[in-house]
């Protein structure tokens, strides 16, 4: 009886503290990490989504003008066929096969792509030939010609329609000899 009696004089917790404690709060957490998660990633709208309603920033607009597009997927154009030139190296004849793809959001630029191809394949292959052999043969190097590519590209295409519209050059294949 002296046994029953210690039993009784221990402190219990009751079932709800329990609950509360080891159901409910974990849950809470879980929850309020998922959600914040979720807005430092942009995957929420700030200000409820309204606000951008109310100050005139409607999302189906912001494509339309090409100042909002960096949430339109990426399409990619390749320039086909791949361009081979040949450039001289210390005396050497060197060959140089680039096979090139442009980035855009703007289905628009494709079709300009597409229209004025033939002076952006005359350019790039200007570009191409004019190489060094150790100029290329860098990862600098090559990323500096990616870059000129680019502003190759988007310099024909501001010219002819206005917008640069081309965000970026992919070498896909790069085969030096």
């Amino acid at each position: 009886m002296a046994d029953d009696d210690k039993d009784q004089e221990k402190p219990k917790g009751s079932m709800v503290t329990k609950i509360l404690l080891f159901g409910v709060l974990p849950l809470m957490t879980a929850i309020v990490l998922v959600v914040g998660g979720l807005f430092a990633a942009g995957m929420l709208p700030a200000g409820g989504g309204q606000a951008a309603v109310a100050e005139g920033h409607d999302s189906a607009d912001e494509g339309d003008d090409g100042h909002g597009g960096a949430d339109m997927p990426a399409i990619y154009i390749p320039i086909d066929p791949a361009f081979v030139v040949n450039f001289a190296s210390e005396g050497r004849a060197r060959f140089l096969q680039i096979t090139v793809e442009v980035m855009t959001r703007d289905p628009k630029v494709v079709e300009h792509v597409e229209q004025h191809l033939p002076v952006i394949r005359n350019n790039l292959m200007l570009l191409f030939s004019s190489q060094t052999y150790d100029g290329v043969s860098t990862l600098d190097g090559k990323e500096t010609l990616r870059e000129e590519a680019l502003a190759v590209i988007q310099q024909i295409l501001e010219e002819e329609t206005g917008d640069p519209g081309v965000e970026a050059v992919y070498f896909t294949s790069f085969v030096m000899q």
